[in-house]
């Protein structure tokens, strides 16, 4: 039967339309669902010390069997606040929500309706001896210990995950942890703030300034709780990030941000001493010294309890915490012989793998469809279940390692992390732009870094809380610098897997007496490359220059990050650049790319480029344009498939 044209529209649109309908009534009852299935209760619970942390309790209606806990430590706030106000989805994913669990979550000591003083990154108290002696560790034990006596119908079984700084807690959960703790998944955790988040190997974060007061800003009223947000951050009132910082000048400068109008007794400080209690410690402390070692949860996992179950999980392309997740399993794993030890690494920016879009791409970069979607469901409801209502033994049918090939675009499950089949595979850094596998001699590449110009991180004019996309931006704007070194290899003939970390092993001089040092790992894409929905208007895949891994390290922490030293003008000198893993191929067809610069502004802080004993401090007269030198017996050390 033939059907005229106008009525095929309007069938067309009906079927549009119902399919909306349909649509809009699935996200309603989805918004719906804790509301409707769970009951919410909060109650402050007593420390040992008699502090009082507010906790929020999500426990399903359906009371004919028991459940496991799984719990949530933040100091983002357990809101919404008041128990007729509920969240629209609970817990690590939508299935271990759906399937039932009793899901917590708690504001940690000093923060939002929790009692006491909130200390950033607080320090572990190994042995201790009273009750005064409290730290994330405790805190965990007395709330875990009180939930599994005073919650029904749960099933004495709790798990912890967080991520990025709720990683952090979860992490801390592992030490000195409860009995009924079997599971424990720190996700993006920070695992030093030397090394993550503000710092990289000693650089100051300098786009992570406008989140310096979500963690320094004192709460009003002598610290009493509270449940609307306290803190200012900065308005730099611009959307060009890199002229903002550029313009303002020294560190100094910035003081005025965190001078606050809401504290309520403002005391007589020092000079140059500001209201923002974190930014004074960031200014105070420019080297690795007892202040951040002491806060550092990395060198106290020796002794995870063996009952505790950890799987770390992290993303390739996460900004914020790439060194956190690597080294918490790393040394979990070197440490705890016989702890059930697991990682999952992904095509991921932070937290991505908690997201539900179909399509995952980080920046301008699609790494292939439902790979969250495909890792909530099959891997971390799995290790939850498995030890929170299952047997509770290793045998979960998940691998020591799931890490995806960001080159090949695949998953691939294997028995140890670095690949017990990875070799170390030198490059050299020659003349002529060249990258290849045979030492040359050793001739001075010269570029001169301009501190009124030094290179940008993105070609992108924006102003961003905390950058992220710029992990797989495209770095054709960086190698037509002159002031960035390139060095690339042919055409690459058969698939080569980077599986590990990569060490850059610089010979380097300056004529100054301090420099940064920056090392980029790039995947350089074929001329014939398809361009995807998500790129960039005015970029296309054609020679994408794909960026793999990037690091920074302060030069003046070349030998120690404890005791900074200046260089000797026109001396070659050794500066060993540890990057974090990678996992990715650099397919036949593609050719790797290693660029070299010494500023990546406003990603980090200007070096003066003439030695200051702290760059916080440092003035306008200190910042020099240098000359500086890389040597053609530098090597790139990369950890490579066999």
């Amino acid at each position: 039967m033939r059907i005229s044209f106008r009525l095929s529209v309007v069938i067309l649109v009906m079927m549009v339309l119902q399919s909306c309908q349909e649509t809009t009534k699935t996200k309603v009852k989805d918004e719906n669902y804790v509301s409707e299935n769970y009951t919410k209760k909060e109650v402050d619970i007593e420390m040992r010390d008699g502090v009082k942390l507010h906790t929020t309790i999500y426990s399903p209606k359906d009371t004919s069997k028991e459940y496991p806990i799984l719990m949530q430590r933040t100091p983002y706030s357990s809101r919404p606040y008041g128990e007729e106000n509920f969240r629209s989805r609970i817990g690590p994913n939508e299935h271990l929500m759906k399937e039932g669990n009793i899901i917590v979550y708690q504001d940690v000591r000093g923060r939002w309706l929790s009692e006491g003083h909130y200390e950033n990154m607080r320090a572990y108290i190994p042995n201790k001896t009273n009750n005064d002696q409290v730290d994330e560790s405790s805190d965990t034990y007395d709330t875990i210990d009180w939930l599994v006596n005073n919650v029904e119908h749960n099933n004495g079984k709790v798990g912890v995950w967080g991520i990025s700084y709720p990683g952090f807690y979860a992490t801390y959960a592992t030490v000195d942890a409860h009995p009924a703790l079997k599971a424990a998944s720190p996700q993006a955790c920070i695992g030093d703030f030397f090394f993550d988040d503000f710092h990289h190997n000693g650089a100051y974060l300098l786009s992570y300034f406008r989140a310096t007061s979500l963690f320094g800003t004192p709460r009003p009223n002598n610290d009493q709780p509270i449940d609307t947000a306290w803190y200012v951050l900065p308005d730099i009132q611009t959307e060009d990030q890199y002229q903002f910082f550029l313009d303002n000048g020294p560190l100094e400068n910035l003081n005025s941000f965190f001078e606050y109008e809401t504290v309520d007794t403002p005391t007589l400080r020092p000079d140059g001493v500001t209201d923002d209690y974190f930014w004074n410690e960031l200014k105070e402390h420019p080297n690795y010294d007892e202040l951040w070692q002491r806060r550092g949860i990395i060198q106290h996992l020796k002794d995870v309890k063996s009952h505790v179950a950890t799987m770390i999980v992290g993303g390739w392309f996460d900004a914020e915490d790439l060194y956190g997740p690597l080294e918490t399993y790393k040394n979990i794993e070197a440490h705890n012989e016989g702890n059930y030890n697991t990682m999952v690494f992904g095509p991921w920016d932070h937290g991505g793998w908690a997201r539900t879009k179909d399509r995952n791409v980080v920046g301008n970069y699609y790494f292939g469809d439902s790979i969250s979607l495909f890792y909530q469901k099959n891997i971390e409801t799995k290790f939850f279940n498995h030890f929170l209502k299952g047997s509770g033994d290793h045998n979960t049918g998940l691998p020591e390692a799931y890490v995806f090939d960001s080159g090949k675009k695949a998953w691939s499950t294997l028995d140890s992390w670095p690949p017990k089949n990875a070799e170390k595979k030198t490059f050299y850094l020659a003349d002529e732009e060249k990258l290849t596998t045979t030492e040359g001699a050793p001739l001075a590449l010269k570029f001169v870094s301009n501190v009124k110009k030094p290179v940008p991180y993105s070609e992108d004019i924006k102003s961003v809380f905390t950058p992220r996309k710029y992990m797989t931006d495209d770095q054709r704007f960086a190698a037509r610098r002159s002031d960035v070194l390139v060095f690339e290899t042919e055409v690459m003939e058969k698939d080569m897997t980077l599986a590990g970390d990569i060490m850059a092993k610089l010979k380097v001089a300056t004529t100054g007496t301090a420099a940064d040092w920056i090392v980029k790992i790039i995947d350089v894409h074929p001329s014939n490359s398809e361009t995807n929905e998500e790129m960039q208007d005015h970029l296309k895949m054609a020679n994408y220059h794909l960026m793999v891994r990037s690091e920074v390290l302060r030069g003046r922490f070349r030998n120690s990050f404890s005791n900074p030293e200046p260089f000797e003008p026109n001396k070659k000198t050794d500066v060993n650049i540890k990057l974090q893993d990678v996992y990715h191929t650099i397919k036949k067809g593609h050719r790797l790319q290693v660029q070299v610069q010494s500023t990546w502004f406003p990603l980090i802080d200007l070096n003066p480029q003439t030695y200051v004993d702290n760059i916080f401090k440092a003035q306008e007269s200190d910042f020099k344009t240098q000359t500086h030198s890389v040597f053609t017996d530098s090597e790139i050390e990369f950890t490579v498939l066999n």
